[in-house]
């Protein structure tokens, strides 16, 4: 009994030794870094993503938390001008224009910079990659995630994907960069968090992310399935019932010798044993246009039958949501308004009496999406106002070129919304949209830009519905930055080729002209 309460009382000395050292490192970091947080003037929240700048071009990157840490004595003691610069916020000018302030630089107490956001969406955190709330550890501050530096060796992912699945939320990634060589692995990664509520998970503090990973710890790929060579980019992360009543996960995927050059393309299933994905059936290239790219799947009940709809951006195509169906091309169905003789040459729309466009889902012609619809305006075959994703901003009136985002119904909104990227925009692919509409196929007519970004992209966004809060009020999407097809060519340190989290508010009275106003014409 003497020797248990003595090992008591040695544990006991222990922790309390071992607290007082982290405080004792807490405090010596806090005096030997100083500090800069910068934090959003409406919510006081810390914004990540900004660029303090000094007048002879020394730059610093605020974490997570929106904090930077500075240890040059250079800087140390007297008064030195940041310039401050982040996409879709902006730091009020002075009487010169320059945007930016003087502060004085000392180790053990913090400076608070306000800054504006001119974005209808909030920056939350960046999700994946290295160095996620580095500065924040540094400067001894108590993070979110059990890994604030960064999971499973990531550097740097490409284009996310998530669905619930066997208790869980399983996260899948493309293109993988590491840190310890230029290549990383391109098979698809994954992950996985608890769900929002357990283990204290809330969307708005951040995703605790536990990689899939090989012997040295880096990220594994999950989709080699049966490629040879090149790539594998997998899309369409579902669920549906197996013939047992068995809720099975499952995918695309398409075997890439380049981007340009497709050599293969199947379905895949999960293996809950191995923890990988496995061939479920391959497919033939001729119904390659069946399986929309980087579509985001959704479920829904229409005329009693469980349907998986889905598309590059809105849903073009559907198929039952039973494994049976999913596995078989012929039981997909086309959103379509073309007659089953028509050609990708000779194209012949259905119009009823009154010269009206017949929309329905058919098995017997391709989907017309928003690419098909612009060449069937440009031939006069149809007019503009007949198209089914003719978004303009509500506020200009100007057309909105879609890219890629995903569809969700919004209990709060009691509609169907649209978070969408943007292509040719005010940069190349990184203007977000949102947008509503009474059904899941539009029309899509009325937008407004949400986030913004200054010669930088932020494509492949989607909204993650599993993370709604508050009845569908508030709403989280991400997308990936990346100066990559944007014509910059000075990357942001660790957070480049990397995922971004933004939070929207749906009663924002800057959305309410979705709904409320006519398009400008």
């Amino acid at each position: 009994m003497m020797s248990f309460f003595r090992s008591l009382c040695q544990c006991v000395v222990g922790l309390v030794a071992l607290t007082i050292t982290t405080e004792i490192r807490a405090e010596e970091r806090a005096a030997t870094f100083a500090e800069i947080q910068v934090v959003d003037q409406e919510t006081e929240r810390g914004v990540p993503l900004v660029t303090l700048r000094t007048v002879d071009h020394q730059e610093f990157v605020t974490d997570s938390a929106g904090r930077v840490a500075i240890v040059d004595e250079s800087l140390m003691r007297r008064p030195v001008f940041f310039y401050l610069q982040s996409h879709g916020y902006e730091y009020p000018p002075d009487g010169f224009g320059y945007r930016g302030t003087r502060v004085t630089l000392v180790p053990g107490q913090p400076i608070v910079l306000k800054i504006q956001r001119q974005n209808v969406a909030e920056r939350l955190y960046r999700v994946t990659g290295e160095g996620i709330y580095r500065d924040s550890v540094l400067l001894g501050y108590d993070t979110p995630l059990a890994q604030p530096l960064g999971a499973g060796l990531v550097a740097g992912q490409d284009s996310v994907f998530g669905v619930p699945y066997a208790e869980r939320i399983f996260w899948f990634w493309g293109d993988t960069a590491r840190l310890s060589y230029p290549l990383g692995h391109f098979a698809m990664a994954g992950a996985t968090s608890p769900p929002v509520g357990q283990e204290g998970t809330r969307p708005a503090h951040g995703v605790d992310l536990t990689y899939f990973v090989d012997e040295a710890g880096f990220s594994r790929p999950m989709c080699r399935l049966d490629s040879e060579r090149g790539v594998v980019w997998a899309d369409g992360f579902t669920t549906v019932k197996d013939d047992d009543g068995r809720t099975r996960l499952v995918c695309h995927d398409v075997n890439l010798e380049s981007m340009r050059k497709e050599l293969s393309h199947g379905l895949a299933i999960y293996d809950d044993a191995a923890e990988r994905f496995v061939r479920l059936r391959s497919l033939e290239m001729s119904d390659r246009w069946k399986w929309p790219t980087q579509a985001h799947p959704i479920h829904l009940e229409m005329d009693g039958v469980k349907y998986l709809l889905m598309g590059d951006v809105y849903p073009t195509m559907r198929v039952p949501a039973r494994l049976a169906d999913y596995q078989n091309p012929a039981a997909y169905e086309a959103w379509s308004c073309l007659s089953a003789d028509s050609t990708i040459e000779k194209p012949r729309l259905l119009r009823d009496d009154q010269g009206q466009i017949i929309w329905s889902w058919r098995k017997s012609t391709r989907p017309v999406d928003q690419r098909v619809e612009r060449r069937l305006v440009e031939q006069g075959l149809m007019q503009t106002d007949e198209a089914r994703s003719n978004l303009r901003d509500v506020d200009t009136g100007k057309v909105v070129r879609l890219h890629r985002g995903s569809v969700h119904w919004n209990e709060y909104r009691r509609r169907w919304i649209m978070i969408a990227g943007e292509q040719g925009g005010d940069s190349e692919l990184g203007e977000i949209w949102y947008a509503e509409a009474d059904s899941p196929t539009g029309p899509w007519h009325r937008g407004v830009k949400i986030v913004t970004h200054r010669k930088y992209s932020f494509y492949n966004p989607v909204h993650h519905d599993f993370l709604d809060e508050d009845g569908g009020r508030v709403i989280y999407f991400e997308g990936t930055y990346t100066a990559t097809f944007s014509g910059n060519d000075h990357p942001t340190p660790r957070y480049d080729y990397n995922q971004i989290m933004y939070r929207l508010d749906l009663a924002d009275e800057r959305l309410k002209s979705v709904h409320e106003r006519p398009v400008s014409r």
